[in-house]
């Protein structure tokens, strides 16, 4: 029952720790594996329905908005794992309206053009006038974007 660490070392892609035990009263030494355990991320969509969190959703859209700026597929891919800690912060279930709400906080700093490309289709503009406000709502938040 009582064991020391004799070594420890990554394993698994860095998913998992490798840890070399030896039991303190009779020297057997044996390996154990530790791994996290992360709970499951559901996402409960606007007609109930609940379904997996999927990162790849994120930067799908994150990748339609942005295309033809200059945003790196990197900072796309940084994008969505920081909405995606910041969706296991509030809980393991999630709706896709606070996912939207936060994908839009992020784009915000990075791109405006892009923002507004993914509050375009997020918020289901359907007039000029729903760019107009957006913008002004923009500007009101501190990003001159009138030029």
């Amino acid at each position: 029952m009582e064991t020391k660490v004799v070594d420890s070392r990554m394993a698994a892609d860095g998913h998992a720790v490798r840890r070399r035990r030896q039991c303190l009263s009779c020297a057997h030494r044996f390996t154990t594996f530790e791994r996290v355990d992360e709970v499951p991320l559901e996402v409960v969509k606007s007609d109930g329905a609940v379904v997996p969190f999927d990162r790849s959703k994120i930067v799908a859209g994150v990748l339609a908005a942005t295309k033809g700026r200059a945003v790196t597929p990197e900072r796309i891919d940084q994008l969505a794992v920081e909405v995606e800690d910041r969706m296991r912060l509030v809980g393991g279930a999630v709706t896709s309206a606070q996912i939207g709400v936060t994908v839009l906080d992020r784009l915000r700093s990075i791109d405006d053009v892009a923002y507004l490309r993914f509050a375009s289709v997020y918020k289901d503009f359907d007039a000029a006038a729903d760019f107009h406000r957006e913008i002004e709502l923009m500007n009101k938040l501190g990003h001159d974007v009138t030029g």
